[in-house]
């Protein structure tokens, strides 16, 4: 430490060390980086002290400027849930300067050539889901090895690092469906029916296996959510069938709507939950039809992602040492409902 006191004052009081036109310029310059500084804090905070921290080693990147993030994702045409995605996902970019791109194809052979398509553009960033990770692998290897950063989320989470993405944003599927099996079996239910709506969707089968293991006995429904006549009437016939079953979990807030309505026709007694929010599921919820919904805040999904790249992209930094940064599961139930419909209405919940 120097012996004049004064002399190491000025980091405390820039305004002594720095001229004015210093100052000037260097005070817009933090107002422009707070919009993103404030989310990447949030980040860092899933990956603190007391964590099982692998780490990540990442390719060679020249630091610059991110311009364009494409977000390819598994959702079908107006499904509620993709649609909060798209909309955190085209937040982000509006306050970070980024110009988003968002596709979508349940198809997984589609989905891989709309990630072919953002690639052969020259994206600077790109957001998949990998609900059929196996269909997506070369496609996803051939943009990082194209020096383009991606970030996977929602599902894929065990092959995201594998096939080279900085990170993952989503929640622990088979976490999640435990707690969702564990909620239901507090609640005093003892026979579940599990309706699968994706054939072939790993975040799916791990939702349903997550509930079993926590609830204990369980059985599971295959539908095809692209078909919802046929959708309530196979949760109707297998609540008919079995008349011991007296909890039906759906993974998708469109199903659970038909679950509703299949269980009222049926004339049983079962109780219904499911994962995702919109509004149909806020209305049951109120109305008592619904016990409650496995909420994984998918709009941090579309926003998260884009901030990830952001930092990567211009300071190289990455989030979660290896691991995913968790947006779930969260509960909505009549406790809390009130809290969050308005947030459902205006699409960020």
């Amino acid at each position: 430490m120097s012996a004049n006191p004064r002399s190491w004052r000025w980091p405390h009081r820039p305004d002594r060390a720095r001229s004015p036109l210093a100052r000037s310029a260097f005070r817009p310059r933090l107002l422009r980086l707070s919009p993103w500084l404030a989310a990447a804090v949030v980040l860092a905070a899933c990956s603190g002290p007391g964590a099982d921290v692998t780490g990540t080693t990442q390719a060679p990147a020249a630091v610059g400027t991110l311009k364009s993030v494409a977000v390819v994702t598994h959702g079908s045409p107006g499904d509620a849930f993709w649609n909060v995605v798209k909309n955190g996902a085209e937040s982000a970019g509006k306050d970070l300067g980024v110009r988003v791109e968002y596709n979508s194809s349940g198809d997984p052979t589609q989905q891989a050539k709309l990630i072919d398509n953002a690639v052969a553009q020259g994206v600077d960033g790109l957001v998949v889901s990998m609900a059929n990770p196996d269909a997506l692998k070369p496609s996803v290897e051939k943009a990082v090895a194209a020096g383009i950063p991606v970030v996977t989320i929602n599902s894929g989470e065990a092959e995201s690092v594998q096939f080279g993405a900085l990170g993952h944003v989503g929640q622990s599927e088979r976490m999640a469906g435990e707690s969702a099996g564990k909620r239901l079996a507090a609640a005093g239910k003892h026979k579940m029916l599990c309706v699968i709506h994706e054939a072939g969707n790993v975040g799916a089968n791990d939702r349903c296996a997550g509930a079993t293991q926590g609830f204990g006995t369980a059985t599971t429904l295959q539908v095809d959510i692209n078909n919802p006549t046929d959708v309530q009437s196979r949760i109707k016939g297998a609540l008919e069938a079995d008349r011991s079953l007296d909890a039906v979990l759906t993974l998708n807030s469109q199903i659970a709507a038909r679950a509703v309505d299949a269980v009222k026709e049926s004339g049983s007694q079962a109780t219904v939950a499911t994962f995702d929010l919109n509004s149909d599921v806020v209305s049951a919820i109120r109305a008592g039809t619904l016990l409650f919904a496995v909420d994984q805040q998918q709009y941090e999904q579309g926003y998260l992602p884009v901030v990830m790249l952001k930092l990567y992209k211009s300071n190289l930094n990455s989030v979660g040492g290896g691991h995913p940064v968790q947006t779930g599961p969260a509960f909505v139930d009549k406790s809390n409902v009130e809290a969050i419909a308005a947030l459902v209405g205006q699409g960020t919940r």
